[in-house]
């Protein structure tokens, strides 16, 4: 495993790992998050994050979670924040760009869906 060099330095709670070769199109696919600094003990010292591997309609392909998955996640916890008692201009900020982030990966996938080649791993 390889430890990231993640933008946030001061008072990280976690750390973040790759793991394992990186897959198709040179991402890698395999991640961990640590709660403790260092690599995980036991389960309940970290969390693996599985990422989709090979093209959805590879019955082949492993199924796991994709970019727009986690950000959609993302963008849930700070729409209740932004509701609640910690609504901050830095959250604001934050919600903005992650929508639009996943407008583009949105975007990304109507257009492959209408030149049919979604799911695969044609161009």
């Amino acid at each position: 495993m390889e430890q990231l060099n993640t933008i946030q330095k001061r008072d990280s709670l976690n750390t973040v790992y790759r793991d394992g070769e990186a897959g198709p199109g040179g991402a890698h696919h395999d991640y961990v998050v640590s709660f403790g600094g260092g690599l995980p003990e036991s389960d309940g010292d970290g969390v693996r994050i599985q990422f989709q591997r090979g093209p959805r309609m590879d019955p082949e392909a492993r199924k796991g979670v994709c970019n727009a998955d986690l950000l959609e996640i993302v963008r849930d916890q700070l729409r209740a924040f932004q509701a609640g008692p910690f609504a901050c201009r830095e959250n604001a900020c934050a919600l903005t760009h992650i929508e639009e982030a996943l407008m583009w990966l949105n975007r990304r996938t109507e257009d492959r869906a209408e030149r049919n080649v979604l799911g695969t791993t044609e161009k």
